[in-house]
């Protein structure tokens, strides 16, 4: 009997990546995301480099999903072109299948048709998957000779974001969800869930500023930087373990550049 259980290890994208490279298997040359500002009806090519890092020949194939996540840190790639803001059905793409020589680098070519359509606003976007096939999987156009393929196979998946903006438009909006004060492994942590409640992708970073009951600046305490999308939230956490014991004032700012920048303001008790 012939049978194999698939690992599928996922490479994530939030970060714009120079490279992303392994020992070994298949890489993407130059980054994980592909971003456009383009014109309603405007078409724009590109393409993503494959890169084989092995001494044998690849095999990978490439494929479409939607794409969202939540603060929870739930993501769900579903069928392409489902979501109202999906660009899945915009775009084309070729090959789908690739077989890559050791140490070579192949290339797959896409274009995109944005609609000419004027109800499209601010950002739409999709996921292209670039999936390595192992020789021991039964998809494998180059199987492993005299081998039974019966047992667990580790898969490395790489998710390349497909995005278009819609020129300047669409509103930049971000919604403050909850903000907790922690306890986790003897550090003290600000949890706070913001969530894009707008039409453009936005570049987010948080950062918290303490005052003390006399209204004293304490200092600022920097949370990072992430990417949302309309409709995706996210859950920054912000260290507050040097701050002494204490009631403070505190300033939650979320920056997205430019004149985009979203406050809350909220109260905390921090004791042994």
């Amino acid at each position: 009997m012939k049978r194999t259980t698939k690992i599928v290890c996922l490479a994530l994208v939030f970060c714009f990546l120079i490279a992303s490279t392994v020992k070994a298997g298949l890489s993407i040359i130059g980054g994980l995301s592909h971003q456009k500002t383009a014109k309603l009806g405007e078409i724009y090519k590109g393409s993503i480099l494959i890169k084989n890092n092995s001494a044998e020949p690849g095999e990978a194939k490439v494929y479409q999903t939607d794409y969202t996540f939540c603060f929870d840190g739930s993501n769900n790639y579903g069928p392409p072109g489902k979501l109202e803001r999906s660009n899945a059905n915009w775009l084309a793409f070729n090959p789908h299948r690739l077989i890559i020589p050791p140490g070579e680098v192949l290339t797959v070519n896409y274009t995109m048709k944005v609609p000419d359509n004027p109800n499209l606003v601010g950002t739409y976007w999709s996921m292209l998957m670039v999936e390595d096939i192992p020789k021991t999987s039964p998809e494998s156009s180059q199987p492993e000779k005299g081998k039974t393929k019966i047992g667990i196979t580790q898969v490395m998946r790489y998710g390349v974001q497909m995005i278009t903006n819609i020129g300047d438009t669409g509103e930049r909006n971000l919604k403050f969800l909850q903000t907790k004060l922690l306890k986790e492994a003897e550090k003290r942590i600000l949890q706070v869930d913001i969530e894009n409640i707008g039409q453009s992708l936005l570049k987010s970073s948080l950062w918290a500023e303490l005052y003390d009951e006399s209204g004293r600046y304490i200092g600022r305490f920097d949370g990072g930087r992430k990417h949302l999308y309309p409709g995706t939230s996210v859950r920054y956490k912000v260290d507050l373990t040097d701050t002494p014991e204490g009631t403070y004032k505190a300033l939650v700012v979320a920056d997205c550049g430019g004149d985009d920048i979203f406050g809350a303001n909220y109260n905390f008790k921090f004791e042994k």
